[in-house]
């Protein structure tokens, strides 16, 4: 039981330091009159469409990939328990 318990630790902090890594890279696009800046955990930082910043484009693209994140992550816990997890 403890020997779970410790896989379950050990998981978290690798999930939770490769969270930081990802949050740390940071990625700036430009295509046609959009520039988009992102870091690697798919949170948008800023949209900009024509020289205009886009805030609430930005909150609702944020918005729906926490959301799809939350149900792929509820997903992959059950996959986890399959394991013995």
């Amino acid at each position: 039981m403890f020997d779970r318990f410790k896989k379950l630790y050990d998981l978290k902090k690798k999930a939770d330091s490769m969270k930081k890594e990802m949050e740390s890279i940071h990625l700036e696009v430009e295509e046609r009159g959009v520039k988009i800046k992102i870091r690697g955990d798919q949170h948008f930082e800023e949209v900009v469409v024509d020289g205009k910043k886009e805030d609430r484009l930005r909150e609702a693209i944020n918005k729906a990939i926490k959301e799809s994140q939350k149900k792929t992550a509820k997903k992959m816990q059950g996959r986890m328990e399959d394991l013995g997890f």
